[in-house]
């Protein structure tokens, strides 16, 4: 089996206690970095977005853990290839090398991986996309939610990236499928290189799996939070980074861009358990504005309309949600933001002219949060609390949660009742 070959032109690294997470969008930088964060080391979220990716863009890589947002999640196939093997080439010196990818196979999964290995030059690549805490897992190769292939699923009806293979087998022919039973001869494997599909169901699988992989800086690892948080167990730091220090909010603002049914149901049940009061973004963002500014309840919604919409009217109103979220922050009529879905988070902190996150935490799974870094406009840096999870992510209660969690950082007691977290996804 052939396997990508060490490209000596490749430059200089990070440190080799450096963690580098190469993400497809931003939600999954916080979903790779987070567990990491909880295990004790400084995390950041980067949002890069250059025209090229050459090296000297690439910040240095310190001690802790550095999560890039790519956004390749809204490019074609090739441009997200050539996105994700720059990137991977550039930071292919760190000690651990990660490539998340979606839970439910989304994106240009086969594609930016290859890219990935052969830009990482990395001996071998092993993939494994469950995330058994969302009830994603990978049987026989096959990729199931909540016991349903992912194909025949919702996310098959996904308007930008719907799912149409479940089998990894398929998507990687050239693949070796090793389930829990043979991980005693994966490290073998990894040494003659090769790309190993690997079956989980239960965390534990994750965690052997980790642990079976004597040589982890010679893989390019490829998965979900799963896998992140597998990995991050194996590497604890003592004593922990301090984290950065959260305020209540008075005024959370809930921005919903996207469209799918969970992130709709949790909108509603927001709405009907808080007794928050929204706006639906138009063309005109001052139209939200001027609505939000005149409600008087302490959580507010900011929502796209509900119908479908050509790419360029869509494009419009992503704009327009995203400057009046800004326009709201810029005038402190709020003052923590929960975020939903990954292109809505970027296009939101891109026009508050935030460079990144310092993560805190994952207050629940599929769930970052932190405090914007670089922040342009009237307000400091460091000073906006942020939340932010991927639209198909949580139960209905989710977003109530987040709110609550906004305005009550360190906790309340008796806060969300605890049915509202049944029916995790």
């Amino acid at each position: 089996m052939t396997h990508p070959v060490t490209d000596a032109s490749h430059p200089a690294g990070p440190a080799p206690s450096a963690v580098a997470i190469l993400a497809d969008d931003l939600t999954s930088a916080g979903d790779g970095a987070a567990p990491f964060r909880a295990a004790g080391h400084e995390a950041r979220l980067l949002l890069c977005d250059p025209p090229s990716f050459a090296a000297q863009v690439f910040p240095p890589l310190g001690t802790g853990v550095t999560a890039l947002d790519l956004g390749t999640r809204v490019l074609d196939e090739a441009q997200a290839a050539n996105r994700t093997g720059e990137a991977a080439g550039a930071l292919a010196a760190a000690d651990l090398l990660v490539k998340t990818v979606d839970s439910t196979l989304r994106g240009h999964l086969a594609s930016e991986v290859r890219a990935a290995w052969a830009g990482s030059g990395r001996r071998a690549v092993v993939l494994a996309p469950a995330f058994p805490a969302e009830g994603r897992v990978t049987v026989g190769g096959v990729q199931f939610v909540r016991g349903v292939p992912v194909h025949e699923s919702e996310f098959a009806r996904d308007p930008v990236h719907p799912v149409t293979c479940s089998d990894l087998s398929l998507l990687f022919p050239d693949a070796v499928l090793v389930g829990p039973h043979r991980l005693a001869g994966l490290p073998q494997l990894i040494d003659e290189g090769g790309l190993f599909v690997c079956c989980a169901v239960r965390d534990e699988d994750l965690d052997a799996l980790v642990a079976s992989v004597t040589e982890p800086e010679a893989v390019l690892w490829v998965g979900s939070p799963g896998l992140a948080a597998a990995l991050a167990r194996r590497r604890i730091r003592t004593p922990a980074a301090t984290p950065p220090t959260l305020t209540p909010a008075l005024r959370p603002l809930v921005v919903v861009g996207s469209a799918n049914p969970s992130s709709l149901r949790q909108l509603d049940l927001l709405h009907d358990r808080s007794g928050a009061d929204g706006a639906t973004v138009t063309a005109d963002p001052g139209q939200a504005v001027t609505a939000l500014r005149r409600m008087t309840t302490s959580v507010r919604t900011l929502r796209m309309p509900a119908a479908r919409h050509d790419p360029a009217t869509a494009r419009i109103l992503a704009r327009s949600l995203a400057d009046a979220a800004c326009a709201l922050v810029e005038s402190s009529d709020a003052d923590a933001l929960v975020l939903t879905g990954g292109e809505t988070a970027v296009t939101v902190l891109t026009a508050l002219g935030a460079a990144g996150i310092r993560l805190v935490d994952e207050p629940e799974p599929g769930v970052a949060r932190g405090l914007l870094t670089g922040l342009g406009g009237t307000r400091g840096p460091d000073t906006v609390p942020v939340l932010i999870k991927a639209g198909g992510f949580g139960d209905d209660g989710t977003l109530l949660r987040l709110a609550e969690i906004a305005a009550h950082p360190h906790g309340r007691r008796g806060s969300t009742d605890a049915a509202d977290r049944g029916g995790r996804r």
